[in-house]
């Protein structure tokens, strides 16, 4: 599948704003269902104001449970979830922020 250039514009920016220093990290409120969210914003400056650019959250959970990644067989498709990275591909519970290592 072809990535569209909207999706290759709005990554290009992300690894530019993380490369500057200008990625965060904010908790919003999902518009539709008041969940909680974990945002990646690009951080631009308007004089001495901040511009938080939302570009997406992070997976709750497991995200191999959350996403089915393409069929390496069939460049159209995708793999089916009894084909997709099962949880013991996933990655260790540090990675998962499970470890109350990074907790403020």
């Amino acid at each position: 599948m072809t990535i569209p250039n909207h999706a290759r514009t709005n990554f290009q920016t992300l690894l530019r704003a993380a490369a500057d220093g200008n990625l965060a990290l904010m908790e919003c409120v999902d518009s539709r269902t008041s969940e909680p969210r974990y945002v990646l914003c690009a951080v631009g400056h308007d004089g001495t104001d901040r511009v938080f650019t939302p570009f997406g959250h992070l997976a709750d959970g497991n995200p191999y449970d959350a996403y089915l990644p393409p069929d390496p067989d069939n460049p159209q498709g995708f793999l089916a979830p009894s084909q997709a990275p099962s949880e013991s591909r996933s990655p260790a519970a540090e990675d998962r922020g499970e470890s109350n290592a990074d907790q403020a």
